[in-house]
């Protein structure tokens, strides 16, 4: 009797044994499936995503010349950072496919999983660094005036254009706009809608002074003969341009930096640079 009550004691804490081993075996393979379902829902690194998909997906404004400019006939981009985008497709074997934004939505796009990379003369701020990584800076930068070229000894620095009776104008949703709320106080801003068009607005007498990127300054009064960049060696300010990432993509951010790295060295960059601003990169 005593030995039936001892094997039976032994067969129930065998049991119990085999069922415990059974849901830590089914707990353990409970992470492997979450895992497969989340590969399988497209996870991972860009790096292996893109070469995979065969397409580079490019998020820009398409209103930024020289860097991004969409025709609004046919709908294709050229630009600097549109060149730039082939470059870097071709280098992960895939085309670059462009994504239309805008300004105030660029990072927000990127943070979404609508493109890849945002691109596009794309200036780093902290603001935007809180919502996407940036590359290893390509140019460096800073906010200049660009006027009718009769003005251009009357607006030299920020005093002489935040006066009473000058006109401002800035296009919305970027540093541009960020920059002049911060600086005119006393002249009328005014917020053009479309940066394609900002500076027939100077040029036809309805704005004084529009400040921007010197990269842009440059290219527009070589655009427009009438205008001129002031003084866009000695900008106002000092900003960086780079290239907008994912923020949780380390793989795929080290590529890209390794790239502009080649690209700014080998004279990739300065090709096309120089097609659209007649002029060597400093």
């Amino acid at each position: 009797m005593r030995r039936a009550a001892t094997l039976a004691t032994v067969a129930a804490v065998l049991a119990a044994t085999a069922t415990g081993s059974a849901l830590a075996d089914a707990t353990a393979a409970r992470p492997t499936a979450c895992s497969a379902a989340g590969s399988a829902a497209g996870q991972g690194t860009a790096l292996d995503r893109v070469p995979r998909r065969g397409v580079l997906r490019v998020c820009t404004t398409g209103d930024y010349r020289p860097f991004s400019h969409r025709d609004a006939k046919t709908g294709a981009y050229t630009g600097i950072d549109i060149a730039m985008a082939g470059d870097l497709a071709k280098s992960l074997d895939a085309k670059p496919e462009f994504v239309a934004t805008t300004w105030a939505k660029l990072v927000d796009d990127l943070a979404a999983g609508r493109c890849d990379i945002g691109m596009g003369g794309v200036s780093v701020t902290l603001a935007r660094a809180r919502k996407a990584a940036f590359s290893e800076p390509y140019l460096t930068d800073g906010k200049t005036p660009i006027v009718r070229c009769e003005d251009e000894k009357k607006y030299q620095t920020l005093e002489d254009i935040d006066r009473p009776g000058v006109r401002v104008v800035v296009n919305p949703g970027g540093t541009n706009e960020e920059f002049a709320r911060a600086h005119i106080k006393r002249a009328t801003l005014t917020v053009h809608p479309d940066n394609t068009t900002i500076f027939d607005e100077i040029i036809d007498g309805r704005a004084d002074v529009m400040m921007t990127d010197a990269s842009e300054t440059r290219y527009q009064s070589k655009l427009h003969p009438e205008l001129c960049a002031v003084h866009p060696d000695k900008p106002f300010s000092f900003s960086e341009k780079a290239y907008a990432l994912p923020r949780a993509d380390a793989q795929f951010k080290n590529y890209v930096d390794q790239w502009v790295h080649l690209a700014t060295h080998d004279g990739t960059y300065r090709k096309y640079a120089d097609e659209w601003l007649g002029r060597p990169v400093e």
